[in-house]
């Protein structure tokens, strides 16, 4: 029987760190490999966090509510047989030592071993990291950041047990990188613990007195849950970062009604699954940003990235009466049947809170169907570091001028409200105005004759 620590995996780019929820296993617990063992939280989304190896939870090292860095150990695991995983912990602690007694007789070998190892000029963020990796960077205390930079010769840039332990090797023989990398974090401290002799920190205290606020007695005090504070939190900052422009346009959709009329039965019978109209939005989206790709960016300082793939985030509503935005990767890729069964995944999976970080990750531009509550419109703020979204409004039917070859007649049609909200740091007018436009003309222009 081997015993195998159980990591908090690196579940997405930029995620750092994850708050666990709850356990679903118990010390004692049989366990299956990928089975899920504990709910995980993170800035992106709540998921479960499989077991990569079957056996016994022999020990759970954290608690419902701690905050876990990516590669801290979370469990142990018992596991039957003789596990790969299992010696790798004792290896990872007997190489750091072989080093150590040849570095002082050895010194000439330790700077040819050190040359032969460098850091990678760019982090290699949202590469994976098996447990044993990041068994042997924690032993050596490597933090993520750091891990980020080392050279990995396995597939797609991986780091292997042999590129970890070279660089640790590297990392112990060099004076001069660790000298300067090991004091680091004690100067930083000095000043946190010198900063409370002074009186600047006494000050923030008291003027954090906030609860002066005075409720009656016939209000309630809700606290945020953890994702509303999240959303908060992202709401201002982005209104902070962008200065945001609001566009509208009205479209006559009625072809697009009347078609969808026409197919939304057929479907629902043949495929068992509901035909809304958000993949057609989803869709003409998709042609206008090929049409207009400079709407397809992010910002980064000074620089604006633009983003080959289109990955539309559409806005879900979640019981608990908050949002979640997944995306569907390479929208101008699939056809219409493809986008109503990405749309009704995404959709079921999120207020299930089935969704998975990939499913979050990556977005470049976002729709929000504000009419699914019955609002004609609404200025969306936007998704950072995206840099517009649009909201579509209620369909409505409308009096309004038809013109035919015999004159302008009266009848019954019906239009629907656009509005698009964009970043004026490097969207204007004329682009944000034109792509909405854009937007209507394709669903005005919608194709009535094609099938799905």
């Amino acid at each position: 029987m081997a015993l195998v620590e159980m990591v908090m995996p690196k579940m997405g780019e930029s995620i750092m760190e994850g708050t666990v929820l709850k356990w679903l296993k118990d010390v004692g617990d049989t366990i299956e490999q990928d089975e899920s063992v504990l709910e995980v939280a993170t800035d992106k989304v709540d998921t479960e966090v499989p077991a990569l190896q079957g056996g016994v939870l022999k020990e759970i090292l954290v608690k419902e509510g701690d905050v876990v860095a990516v590669g801290a150990p979370i469990a142990i695991i018992a596991t039957n047989g003789e596990d790969t995983a299992a010696p790798a912990a004792p290896a990872a602690t007997e190489a750091p030592a072989a080093p150590q007694a040849a570095a002082p007789q050895e010194a000439a070998p330790a700077a040819a071993s050190a040359a032969s190892v460098a850091k990678l000029d760019k982090p290699a963020s949202g590469r994976f990291y098996s447990p044993l990796v990041l068994n042997i960077a924690r032993e050596e205390g490597i933090s993520m950041e750091e891990l980020e930079y080392v050279p990995g010769t396995g597939s797609e840039g991986r780091v292997s047990k042999k590129d970890i332990l070279a660089y640790v090797e590297s990392r112990k023989n060099a004076p001069a990188a660790p000298v300067t990398q090991a004091p680091a974090p004690p100067a930083q401290t000095q000043p946190q613990v010198q900063a409370p002799a002074a009186q600047p920190q006494a000050t923030p205290a008291p003027a954090a007195v906030k609860p002066a606020a005075s409720v009656g007695g016939n209000t309630e005090i809700i606290e945020m849950d953890r994702m509303r504070k999240m959303i908060a939190d992202r709401m201002v900052e982005s209104k902070r970062i962008s200065p945001h422009v609001t566009s509208f346009v009205e479209a006559d959709v009625t072809n697009l009604v009347n078609w969808r009329n026409k197919w939304k039965d057929v479907y629902k019978k043949r495929e068992g699954e509901n035909l809304t109209f958000t993949p057609i939005f989803i869709q003409a989206i998709a042609k206008a940003i090929q049409d207009f790709p400079m709407i397809n960016v992010s910002v980064d300082g000074g620089n604006i990235i633009r983003h080959k793939d289109i990955n539309i985030g559409m806005a879900v509503a979640l019981p608990s009466g908050n949002l979640i935005v997944p995306n569907i990767k390479n929208a101008d890729q699939l056809n219409l049947n493809g986008l109503t069964k990405k749309v009704n995944d995404l959709a079921n999976r999120g207020r299930m809170n089935k969704l998975t970080p990939d499913d979050l990750a990556g977005g470049t531009y976002t729709i929000s169907n504000v009419g699914s509550f019955g609002n004609v419109m609404g200025t969306p703020i936007i998704m950072q570091p995206q840099v517009a979204i649009l909201a579509v409004g209620a369909i409505k039917k409308k009096p309004a001028v038809i013109e035919t070859p015999e004159g302008d007649l009266i009848g019954i049609r019906h239009f629907m409200f656009l509005s698009h909200s964009y970043d004026h740091r490097v969207v204007d007018g004329s682009l944000g105005g034109m792509f909405v436009r854009r937007v209507a003309d394709y669903l005005e222009q919608f194709d009535v004759n094609q099938a799905i």
